[in-house]
Order: C-alpha cells, then sequence, then structure tokens
C-alpha cells in the first residue's frame, strides 16, 4: 500500500459518513417513539403512519448512499431532503392543531438534520447553508407564525451545519496537500536513488574521460572538456532537476563541434519563470552555480534580461581573466529582490580603467550589463580589487519586467554565443 492510499484511507470524511449513517438510523427511530408516544393527540396518525413506513424504508434502502462521498450524489440529495420538507409541512395535517402551536415536533423531528449534514459533508459550507435554508422555510411555513422554540431550532441546524461543512473542505485542503508533500517525498526519495546509480556508474566514467583525455592533449582534449561539461550538467539534472537538454552536434563543413543549450520554454508566457531554469545552463566545469532549493520567480522579461546580463559577465571572465578562468554565480532569493553575484578568480580592475574604457567605446560593462539591468529598473555593482578578483552583483525587484514587452528582443542563443546575448568588454 502506497502512501498515498494511506492518507486517502484515513480520509476525515470517512468516519463523519460512518457517523452520518448511524445518526439516520437513530433519529429514525426517535421519530418514530415521539410519534408513538403522542399517537392518541394526532387529529389523522394514519397520514403519520403512512409517512413513517415511507421513512423507515427510504432510510434502510439507503444507507449504502451515505457511506462514502461518491455514493452520496446530488441526485441522492435532492431527494432525502424533499421527503424531509414533505414530512415537516405534514405535520399540519396528521397532527393535532393545538399540539403545534405548542411548540410539538414535527413528524421527522432531528432526522431532517441528516439530510442537511449529507449536504454539509458532501458539498461543504455553502451546500449546507442552501439545504438548512430550505428547512428553516419549511418549519416557519409548518408552524404558521415565529416562534421562539422554532427559530432557536433552526439557527441551530443553520449554524451547525455551516460550521460542519467548511471543516470538511478545510480538511478537503489539508488532505490534498499532504498527498502533494508525499507524492514530492517519494519524487524526491526516487530521485536520490537514480543519483546513486547514477553516480556509481555514469559520472564516474565521464571523470575518467575527463581526467585522461586531458592528460593525452589535442583532439582528446576538447572531447575531455566536454566530458567535463557534461558531468556537471548530469550532477545538477540528478540534485535538482533543472538543466535543458543538451546537444552536441559535428559541423561536417567545419570540422568543428558546436554545442547548443535548449532553453526552457515557459508553459505560461505571461506568468513568471523561474529564474534557475535559465541560469543553469551557464553552469560548467569552470563556472559553479550556488542556487536556492525552491523557485526563484521572474518576470519573463526581466528573467532574461538578468540571464542575459549574467552571461556578459561570464564573457568578461573568458575574455579578460582566460578561458580556463574559474567562475562563480550565486542567485538570492529575498522577499522583494532577486540578487545575483558573478565572481571570478581574475587579478582584478585596475581603478579607473571601467571610465577610461567606457571613454574609448568600449561599452560592454555599461550597456551589456548595467545598461540592461537599468531597463528593468535593477541595477548592476561592479566590486573589484586588485590580486582578489571581481564581483558583479546584479539586483533585480521581483516586481520588474511586469510591464507589456512588445519592442523588446529576448536575448536567446547558447551559453558560448556571442551574438543576442551581449557581449561584455572589461578594460
Amino acid at each position: 500500500m502506497t502512501k498515498r492510499e494511506r492518507v486517502m484511507r484515513m480520509s476525515v470524511e470517512q468516519p463523519l459518513w460512518r457517523a452520518l449513517s448511524g445518526y439516520r438510523l437513530l433519529t429514525m427511530v426517535y421519530a418514530i417513539g415521539l410519534f408513538v408516544t403522542a399517537y392518541d393527540t394526532f387529529a389523522r396518525p394514519w397520514v403519520a403512519i403512512a409517512y413513517f413506513a415511507v421513512l423507515v424504508v427510504w432510510t434502510v434502502a439507503t444507507l449504502p448512499r451515505v457511506a462514502n462521498a461518491a455514493s452520496c450524489t446530488k441526485r441522492f440529495l435532492a431527494a432525502d431532503l424533499t421527503i424531509a420538507l414533505v414530512g415537516i409541512l405534514l405535520t399540519r395535517v396528521a397532527d393535532d392543531a393545538a399540539r403545534i402551536q405548542a411548540g410539538g415536533p414535527t413528524l421527522p423531528s432531528i432526522w431532517t438534520a441528516g439530510s442537511v449534514l449529507a449536504f454539509a459533508i458532501k458539498g461543504g459550507w455553502r451546500w449546507a447553508a442552501f439545504a438548512s435554508t430550505l428547512v428553516a422555510v419549511a418549519n416557519l411555513v409548518q408552524r404558521g407564525a415565529p416562534t421562539r422554540d422554532t427559530i432557536h431550532n433552526v439557527l441551530l441546524v443553520w449554524v451547525a451545519s455551516i460550521a460542519i461543512g467548511y471543516v470538511v473542505e478545510v480538511a478537503r485542503a489539508s488532505e490534498r496537500t499532504l498527498a502533494r508533500a508525499l507524492e514530492i517525498e517519494a519524487a524526491t526519495r526516487e530521485r536520490e536513488r537514480l543519483a546513486r546509480d547514477i553516480h556509481d556508474g555514469v559520472l564516474q566514467v565521464l571523470a575518467m574521460v575527463q581526467r585522461r583525455a586531458s592528460a593525452l592533449g589535442g583532439e582528446a582534449a576538447e572531447l575531455g572538456r566536454m566530458a567535463g561539461e557534461q558531468e556537471v550538467a548530469l550532477r545538477t539534472l540528478v540534485s535538482g532537476g533543472l538543466v535543458p537538454v543538451s546537444r552536441v552536434s559535428e559541423d561536417a563543413a567545419l570540422g568543428a563541434l558546436v554545442r547548443a543549450v535548449d532553453e526552457p520554454d515557459d508553459e505560461n508566457p505571461g506568468g513568471p519563470v523561474d529564474l534557475r531554469a535559465l541560469l543553469v545552463p551557464y553552469a560548467t566545469a569552470r563556472v559553479t552555480l550556488s542556487e536556492p532549493g525552491a523557485a526563484v520567480p521572474l518576470a519573463p522579461a526581466a528573467a532574461r534580461e538578468l540571464t542575459a546580463a549574467v552571461g556578459a559577465a561570464l564573457d568578461n571572465v573568458r575574455k579578460h581573466v582566460g578561458e580556463d578562468a574559474r567562475a562563480w554565480i550565486l542567485v538570492e532569493d529575498e522577499p522583494d529582490t532577486v540578487i545575483v553575484t558573478v565572481r571570478d578568480e581574475g587579478p582584478g580592475i585596475p581603478e579607473g580603467r571601467l571610465a577610461q574604457a567606457e571613454g574609448e567605446g568600449r561599452l560592454g560593462v555599461a550597456l551589456s550589463i548595467r545598461g540592461r539591468l537599468r531597463e528593468i529598473g535593477g541595477a548592476a555593482e561592479l566590486i573589484s580589487v586588485p590580486g582578489q578578483g571581481t564581483e558583479v552583483e546584479l539586483k533585480v525587484p521581483k516586481a520588474a519586467g511586469s510591464e507589456s514587452e512588445k519592442d523588446r528582443e529576448a536575448p536567446r542563443g547558447s551559453m558560448g554565443s556571442k551574438g543576442s546575448r551581449g557581449k561584455a568588454e572589461r578594460a
């Protein structure tokens, strides 16, 4: 038996349905007992006898109907409530007028509450309010004029049924949440199991290929580099499931290897996207990506511009520090702001060099990084200490990019693309 099945069997509804079945039987016997003890006072006892005959047959025959929510259909609920309402109204025909005025019980008595409770358990507090309102109207019509006892009983049924209906709705929501949590737990356990299997096999082979090929040099070194990148991507996949599908294709005409990364399509183009999924393609053997365990939602325009700014910062690292330079990407999800930090191990930027580069027409940092962030209401800060590397801190408000994306050019392309992602030039 799975955990989800155990949750469904422990459903809070099942005890309520069983209690309702017992309530209907007991209150049926109670209503008949009230009639028997007051038989001599009834003006037309044969009307009451005919009604109780129908009530007994209906209550016993429909016990399976109140065994669970699936069996308790709308048609059954309507018929059950009709029998209760007819019994209330028949009281004026069967009973003595003086006894009715004195506050005597209706023919179904408290059996009527069972019909209302069935509505509450099946459909929640709104269904309960509907059924109890009809019962209240029928009681007022039967009495002819509202009395204190009548109003008291009507309010009691109305409040109790609505309260039970609300509790049932809350319990159902809690059960769905628990079932979803158990599904996630099961998926996580399965992913961990697969991760162990992959680590013991595929990842070790890729790591060995990377080491051996790097030692051989030449074309084998390029193969080792790609094996290392695929090892990092596979590790990220089994740990977080966020790595898009990668392709390695060979261009026969040029004799070169081209690596392309498929960016995930948005399921909802107008809704927020997970920034982590856009940044994962940048994680390689030389670039380490650290991210929160939960999704980092951003508007599509803001997420793309921020991703492009990160790509520009990494382009700067490759150009000015070297192709083999190490870099680190840190994603922080604050309550109102998303912060992405790109840090490298380079020599740093000499003081005044950025201003000089901008004066010479090199606008990589000014346009590809700061310009992109400025357009979406964010900001970019560069911290560089000679000999200690450079740190680029990108801050974007979570409300950024929600405006229309018309006339915006969404940066697309591969991780190593020098095209639409922009190429930042650091002096």
